[in-house]
């Protein structure tokens, strides 16, 4: 389990960081170190294992078996390496954003965020199994677009989070595709059996299909081509988080991916030219671009996209000296690209500027970050005595050999050297251009030596970039380990030094130095070229003109199909769904009836279903009178429960009943500030043409039932009812369906009607509406709003109600009742006394805010399901004993009793929720009610004008409030549906 608090930590302490702040500006940084150091603390002795060559593989308690879903966790090598990456490069970067955020900006907010990031990113290098990898994948992807959107304020930080998402979520997607198939392939989800089954996997016949969707899931989120565009927009998260996605995390976690599959998936051709060629072109487009950046984060962006590039052609070419280099380039690149963030940082901290044509001369002033500058600068060129050197220096090698594999012995070291040269430019302009290059012009702020709390994590940066390149060997521990689990397969032999002898790498290396600083000699010229071609070719503008394209197609057909018109929606549901139906008969040979004999008809079903039928057309002529088709439309629910007390569905009727009641409540005062009556349809091809949608309708739903009761088929209520007993403890089927076979169905609907509730809560606060002061033939309202007998009765009749709701929610799980219709029958009886005593007066005797309620009930069914966890059963598995007490007897005890009671609790509270507040408004419009129509200008000429009630203006035609609304919007005018509503908004209160 220590992997998996391991993982769990980060998430813990985004929770405190984010209310920490209440103690301190600087309690969130102290908490969020507390939080690394304790993950550290659980890797330490773990670590210790792994280094001895094991692999350490944590299984928790089953999530859903027959889905394959386990939650697993995996530390070898591999995952060590990068843990250590996200722990300790996390650390540096929490305290140098502890002096680098400014004091406007919210810290507890920021740590909150980046724990929430380091968690997720955790969970993709220790996850065992590929699923759960790709659930804690998604995380990184939404964790990162509150990173990067931290600025809220700015515009391009809001454009470049939605376009990360947008890239690395559809990645994801694919990958959700690939992972599925390769799961398949393997015969499993976990990783053990995916990297043993790579013969298997890579002869299959899907392996190029599935391939292609977890390469896509790779590439877009290490921002190889052509996806690389949204790396360099992200440039508008802060300093520190810039430092940390393009370092240790986010932007490796593809890389992490190649890695991990490698044993399953490499080695093929299509492994090959697809994954090193895309990392070759990546390296070169990559360092070409960051060379005409002006922006220091910019050039540092791009400089990651050609990192990575290299990396990936690493593992693409598929040998073990290959991905040993890209492990090892993996190992340097963070070091020297999170400190050349944090430099980059330090500069605009300290001049409020990172534009490299303002920058120049900075070494008079800040000396220390010029020398910090130039040491990382110089390892991300490659120059010699630096750890960059080496690295860089193996992918040469690697990459000869490749080119004479593939028959193209100069092609690619040329292409290659090429790419070189750009980046020993680029970095020479960095600390050349910055710190030298003449004399500091007139900046935003003085520019000076930072504070010590953002130079420490540099120089913790930068010291292995120097003990690396003079010492390689140092390294080689470590990254033996991590290569050995990563080729699951013997190390190969190797030898890290500053000196193999005169060979074509060492040539490449120099080739790639001397041409870089005759590339920059000669820069101007170059951005003279780069300036005609600027925003032509780039893959930005494709993105843009796609969304902008797709933006256009999703309102064009919205507002063809969404024109304020529900006939018009209704319309192209039905025809839809009737078109579909239809082709679904026509597509069978099979006839349309079965030889499953039916049951009889008695006198009395036949009656019931008669009344239906009757009420249902009756509906549909008297829609116009609303609270008649309301009595109607309840006189079919009511059948409904007949018929299910027909067929020996207790539970199912006493739901139908309590639902009815509640429904009915609901719409009755929903209907007060509605018109009684609605308009009549003189379109008569209208009416026709709806007449025969709605029969097609009903007879294609006739017609499908008709067929399916006409033959046999097998169910699977013989299962639940063979098991209600032995595997629920209970005789009632339906409890125990909803309570423990289908538990987390059931606490998935009970959160969605939480959710509901909480959302109609939000619509109706505030809300207040002008009910109207008579009905629609003109006779005045009631005064007596709660009569004195209905008062006393319900008064008297509540504790019974009550009782009655116990007793249906403690006997549920063997007679029918339940939590749900406890909760349903509890509601109505409290509804009761809301409608006959008024809300004041029920508010004074029960609490008006049920969110308490609601949230209590949440809780003790998701406790009951997390509770099985400790004794090593699946989420929400129930157990059950008999017991014996004096007087009381036998009788049984069943966890599911406490799930029961959550649903209790939620649907008591949501009901109450949407009801006390529709009451609550239908109470204030009542008593606040205009004496006079209200008379939109104060003028006696104007108000002359305005026809009274009951005597009809031929002059004017007076609309119902939502004709209006309607004729504003085909005349063009943006005008509210409801214009008597006036909300008061929440910044106005």
């Amino acid at each position: 389990m220590g992997l998996a608090y391991l993982t769990l930590i980060p998430f813990i302490g985004a929770a405190f960081t984010a209310f920490s702040t209440r103690l301190g500006r600087y309690s969130s940084a102290w908490v969020a170190v507390v939080a690394v150091l304790s993950s550290l603390f659980l890797l330490w002795p773990l670590a210790w294992q792994v280094t001895d060559g094991s692999t350490i593989v944590q299984h928790l308690p089953q999530w859903m078996p027959e889905l394959g879903f386990n939650l697993a966790f995996r530390l070898d090598g591999l995952a060590l390496l990068f843990s250590l990456m996200i722990l300790l490069v996390g650390l540096v970067v929490i305290i140098y954003a502890r002096y680098y955020l400014s004091a406007r900006d919210s810290m507890g907010r920021f740590y909150a965020y980046l724990l929430l990031f380091m968690g997720s990113m955790l969970g993709i290098v220790l996850s065992e199994n590929i699923l759960q990898l790709l659930m804690f994948w998604e995380l990184t992807s939404l964790s990162s677009f509150l990173l990067i959107s931290y600025w809220q304020q700015r515009e391009e930080a809001s454009r470049g989070a939605r376009m990360a998402l947008t890239i690395t979520g559809a990645g994801g997607l694919a990958m959700l595709g690939g992972f599925l198939m390769l799961g398949k392939m393997a015969g499993s989800y976990e990783l053990s059996d995916i990297l043993n089954g790579g013969e298997a996997i890579r002869n299959h016949a899907l392996y190029l299909p599935m391939l292609l969707l977890v390469l896509l899931g790779a590439f877009t989120k290490s921002a190889q081509f052509p996806f690389h565009f949204w790396l360099p927009n992200a440039m508008a998260a802060p300093t520190p988080v810039s430092a940390y996605l393009h370092s240790a995390t986010m932007v490796k976690a593809g890389i992490f991916l190649l890695a991990r599959l490698y044993p399953a998936l490499s080695g093929t051709p299509e492994w090959i030219w697809l994954v090193s060629g895309t990392g070759l072109v990546t390296f070169v487009i990559g360092a070409y671009i960051a060379l005409f950046k002006h922006d220091m984060k910019a050039l540092l962006a791009y400089s990651t996209i050609s990192h990575l590039g290299l990396i990936v052609m690493l593992f693409g070419i598929s040998t073990p000296l290959a991905v040993l280099a890209g492990i090892f380039h993996i190992m340097n690149h963070t070091v020297f690209k999170a400190s050349l963030f944090m430099l980059a940082g330090i500069v605009d901290h300290e001049t409020g500027t990172r534009d490299m044509r303002q920058l120049r001369g900075l070494r008079r002033s800040m000396p220390y970050t010029a020398l910090l500058t130039c040491l990382a600068a110089a390892a991300m060129a490659g120059i010699p005595l630096f750890n960059g050197f080496i690295s860089k220096e193996m992918f040469f090698a690697e990459t000869v050999e490749h080119g004479q594999h593939l028959g193209l012995a100069w092609l690619v070291p040329v292409i290659v050297t090429v790419g070189g040269i750009f980046a020993a430019a680029y970095s020479l302009r960095l600390a050349h251009n910055v710190f030298f290059n003449g004399v500091t012009p007139d900046l935003p702020k003085t520019p000076h030596e930072p504070s010590r709390g953002m130079q420490l994590p540099v120089e913790i940066l930068v010291l292995p970039c120097l003990v690396i390149g003079i010492a390689p060997s140092l390294a080689e521990p470590l990254l033996s380990l991590v290569v050995g689990s990563t080729l699951q397969a013997a190390v190969p032999e190797y030898h890290l030094a500053i000196w193999h002898g005169f060979n074509p790498a060492l040539l490449m290396s120099m080739l790639a130095v001397a041409g870089g600083i005759l590339v920059y000699s000669q820069r101007e010229k170059f951005f003279a070229l780069q300036t005609r071609v600027d925003g032509k070719l780039e893959a930005k503008i494709l993105y843009n003109g796609t969304i902008r394209r797709l933006f256009a197609w999703s309102s064009a057909i919205t507002m063809n199909a969404d024109n304020l018109s529900q006939k018009r929606m209704l319309w192209i549901l039905f025809v839809t769904a009737i078109g579909l139906g239809f082709y679904g008969f026509l597509s069978t040979a099979s006839p349309l009836v079965g030889d499953r004999e039916l049951l009889p008809v008695d006198p009395m079903s036949a009656m019931v279903a008669l009344i239906m039928i009757a009420a249902a057309i009756s509906t549909v002529l008297m829609h116009q009178q609303r609270f008649t088709a309301l009595v109607l439309v309840s006189a079919v629910g009511l059948g409904v429960a007949l018929t299910f007390i027909k067929f020996s569905a207790p539970d199912l009727a006493l739901t139908q009943l309590a639902v009815e009641f509640i429904t009915a409540v609901l719409l009755l005062l929903a209907l007060f500030f509605l018109p009684q009556t609605t308009p009549d349809e003189r379109d008569r091809w209208r009416q026709g043409r709806d007449i025969v949608i709605a029969l097609s309708a009903g007879l294609g739903i006739a017609g499908l039932s008709y067929a399916v009761l006409t033959r046999e088929y097998t169910s699977i209520a013989d299962y639940f009812i063979t098991n209600s007993v032995s595997g629920g403890g209970g005789a009632n089927v339906v409890n125990v369906l909803l309570v423990d076979f289908r538990g987390f169905d059931t606490m998935g609907e009970i959160t969605v009607l939480a959710l509901a509730g909480l959302g109609i809560y939000a619509m109706l606060d505030q809300l207040k509406l002008l009910s109207p002061k008579q009905d629609g033939d003109g006779r005045p309202w009631n005064p007596d709003t709660h009569p004195l007998i209905m008062a006393t009765f319900s008064r008297l009749l509540l504790p019974l109600a009550l009782l009655v709701a116990i007793f249906i929610l403690l006997r549920g799980h063997n007679l029918p009742g339940g939590g749900f219709i406890a909760g349903l029958v509890t509601s109505a009886a409290l509804i009761v006394q809301y409608l006959a005593n008024g809300v004041e007066w029920t508010r004074s005797k029960l609490p008006a805010n049920t969110h308490p309620l609601i949230g209590s009930g949440l809780l003790i069914a998701a406790s009951t399901g997390i509770a099985s966890w400790y004794f090593g059963y699946p989420f929400l598995t129930s157990t059950f004993s008999h017991l014996h007490l004096p007087l009381l007897g036998d009788f049984e005890l069943a966890s599911a009793m406490a799930f029961d009671i959550g649903v209790y609790l939620v649907v008591v509270g949501t009901s109450l929720l949407i009801l006390i507040n529709l009451g609550l408004i239908h109470q204030i419009s009542f008593q606040a009610r205009p004496s006079k129509r209200a008379v939109p200008s104060s003028s006696p000429a104007q108000a002359a004008q305005v026809p009274k009630p009951g005597k009809p203006n031929h002059k004017k035609r007076w609309l119902p409030k939502r004709h209006e609304a309607r004729q504003g919007v085909q005349a063009g005018r943006r005008k509210p549906i409801m214009s008597t509503i006036k909300r008061g908004l929440p910044w106005k209160r």
